[in-house]
């Protein structure tokens, strides 16, 4: 699943407790010239590995046993990088992500 987001959405002028305001307004001026590049946004629920023969046999209504269970968290990507997990959710009838966790550097493992 792919998402479009728009970096409007999150206010870059909300800092943290003790944040001045000139301090934020400075780092919402540096990030405007980021504001505009598109990235990829990936959801993955599972994977699933086969050979190319059961590919070609798959029809409508065929089932693909994912390596996940039903609950466990999904991956988030940007730009092919694992950023963050998640939880699957319905809004508004469409599917979203609640991001449950932030993944640092080094901590993709």
């Amino acid at each position: 699943m792919s998402a479009e987001m728009k970096l409007d959405e999150f206010s870059p002028t909300q800092g943290g407790a003790g944040a001045s305001d000139n301090a934020n307004e400075r780092v919402a001026a540096d990030l405007a010239a980021v504001y505009d590049v598109p990235i990829s946004v990936q959801a993955v629920l599972g994977r699933a590995h086969m050979e190319v023969a059961a590919l070609l046999r798959l029809a409508r209504g065929s089932v693909i046993e994912l390596d996940r269970k039903v609950g466990e968290a999904i991956d988030i990507y940007v730009n092919n990088r694992l950023v963050a997990r998640g939880e699957v959710v319905v809004v508004d009838e469409r599917l979203g992500v609640t991001m449950t966790e932030i993944i640092k550097d080094g901590d993709a493992a």
